[in-house]
């Protein structure tokens, strides 16, 4: 049988991983284009996982740790210019998604089924589980590894 969780744990631990081989080798000027006004280079990208990530780990643990907490969205363009992504140093914002990744992937290995399913509330999607905010994050990981592959130089 096919386990959900594990399969979400795999694509967590994964996700690292990819992108380092991704952006590897890459000139500054590559991962600092951007292909269009209003859109992001890679390196904008890489800020963004590891700023997501970020949220990610703070959401499940105020969902653990909180009955069914407010889980407030944030518009992430705002960030991306707040922080001023486009300077960031990309091994950085590499080392730092990793970081919080595994952090994230660590705690949600050692949760019970209960753990699993408890709840926030999202304020744009609504009553959310871990598990559906960790499958989500998988997802995201997906989109935006492919975004970075298109950005990339042929």
């Amino acid at each position: 049988m096919i386990s959900e969780r594990g399969e979400i744990l795999k694509a967590l631990r994964a996700g690292p991983i990819v992108l380092r081989v991704l952006v590897r080798e890459l000139p500054d000027e590559a991962v600092r284009r951007r292909p269009a006004d209003g859109e992001w280079a890679i390196v904008e990208v890489v800020a963004h996982l590891a700023d997501t990530e970020e949220r990610a780990l703070g959401r499940t643990r105020r969902m653990l740790d909180e009955a069914e907490p407010e889980l407030p969205p944030y518009d992430p363009d705002t960030l991306a210019v707040e922080r001023n992504y486009i300077g960031m140093s990309l091994p950085d914002e590499l080392g730092r998604f990793e970081a919080l990744r595994d952090e994230q992937a660590s705690l949600l290995e050692g949760l019970t089924d209960a753990g699993w399913q408890r709840i926030g509330v999202h304020g744009e999607h609504g009553r959310i589980t871990v598990q559906q905010l960790a499958a989500h994050t998988a997802g995201e990981d997906a989109d935006h590894f492919a975004q970075i592959a298109r950005l990339i130089p042929s």
